[in-house]
């Protein structure tokens, strides 16, 4: 695992996978900010796991609508050295990352976790004013957003509500045919999130259901168990890299 410094932000830690820096030199076509139409079709989604006191994760995934694939993911840490220095230093840095994020990977929309209704009061302020942020940047760069509990990412990627982290970090990996089991959790969490919204995405557009922002509250067949009926084999098996 290695650790990045942000410009600008000398404590600030940033992990990512290592696999993924050596997935990332064979897609490097794909990776500048580039419109949907010069894509193939490719439907991308920037998918953010804010946190009150630990690592913000997120993750890019892509879709042609059969297949999807990983292009970036990993975690950000604020020291707490710096926090103690700069009272908005994490929204700062979280800002800061999603803002480089859109415009080097261009995103049709972003997903992100919705505040679990039950977390203490101080816990779930703090997390409301990351998210917050996350919003706001997205506002900025004219991205859709979609909110998700935490439970429909879980039903949605695992196929059950209470899947625990574990689980979910197994599942992305087998989604997203990776080589290695993403790491911090709380990116595999962000990589969730963004499959989840994906699933969404491709049923309302299969369906002509209207947007879940309308009112519609979507529930298709979770991904693990499309997954499964596609390959015809259990969804616990991970993919060989070819």
């Amino acid at each position: 695992m290695a650790v990045f410094l942000l410009p600008g932000t000398q404590q600030t830690k940033l992990w990512q996978g290592r696999g993924e820096r050596r997935r990332l030199k064979s897609m490097k076509a794909a990776t500048p900010a580039t419109s949907s139409a010069t894509r193939n079709g490719c439907f991308r989604v920037l998918g953010v796991d804010p946190a009150s006191a630990g690592p913000t994760g997120y993750g890019i995934i892509e879709s042609d609508g059969r297949r999807c694939r990983m292009l970036h993911y990993g975690a950000l840490k604020v020291a707490p050295q710096r926090q103690k220095e700069c009272l908005g230093a994490v929204l700062q840095d979280v800002h800061t990352l999603l803002c480089r994020l859109m415009d080097e990977f261009s995103p049709d929309a972003l997903a992100v976790e919705s505040v679990f209704t039950a977390l203490n009061m101080r816990t779930a302020l703090r997390l409301a004013e990351v998210r917050g942020v996350v919003l706001l940047a997205a506002a900025q760069r004219g991205v859709a957003v979609h909110s998700y509990s935490p439970r429909e990412v879980k039903a949605s990627v695992a196929g059950y509500g209470q899947a625990d982290k574990r689980q979910m970090q197994l599942m992305v990996r087998a989604l997203l045919e990776m080589h290695e089991t993403p790491e911090p959790s709380d990116a595999a969490d962000a990589l969730a999130v963004a499959l989840c919204h994906l699933q969404v995405e491709q049923a309302s557009k299969r369906f002509g259901l209207p947007d879940k922002a309308g009112g519609t509250k979507l529930r298709p067949k979770s991904l693990a168990a499309r997954t499964s009926l596609l390959r015809g084999g259990a969804t616990h098996d991970m993919p060989r890299a070819s």
